[in-house]
Formats: C-alpha cells, structure tokens, sequence
C-alpha cells in the first residue's frame, strides 16, 4: 500500500515540492501540500467518503488511486498556473 506521493517541480523558473499523504482510517483524508520557498501555498484535504464516492471506503485499491488522481490533480494545477 502506497502512504503518499512526493514531487519536485520546476515551473516557470521557480521550485515547488508537491506532496501528497493518506492519513489513515483513523483520519480518513488524503491531503495535499504544495510547498514553494519552504512554505506551504496550498492545502487539498478530501475525506475518503468524497474521494471514494462510487465505492467502499476501506478498498485498497481505489484509495491508493485516489491519492494518485490527487496528486496529479494537484500538479496540472500548478502547471496550469491555478497555484502559485
């Protein structure tokens, strides 16, 4: 089972590290982190219910590519320059 996902990007000449965690059942989120300079600029938070809307919550599998739909969702943000 893949935790999470970490990223280094280079857009437009600045650096940006992406990060992307599954809490657990305990705190059922899948939480994004977009650094720039060592500081977060943007949080993406989704509960499992809301990631996992067509299925169980507790499937593996669908969490795992949730978290990965996640962040890239995040990372063609940036691209797109939605996060600065």
């Amino acid at each position: 089972m893949v935790k999470g996902y970490n990223s280094d990007l280079n857009i437009r000449g600045k650096s940006y590290h992406v990060q992307t965690e599954d809490w657990g059942a305990a705190n059922p989120f899948l939480v994004s982190r977009v650094f720039a300079n060592g500081a977060v600029v943007k949080t993406v938070k989704t509960s499992y219910t809301e990631a996992l809307r067509d299925g169980p919550v507790q499937d593996q599998q669908a969490l795992g590519l949730a978290l990965r739909k996640q962040h890239q969702n995040v990372i063609d943000q940036l691209h797109a320059g939605q996060i600065r």
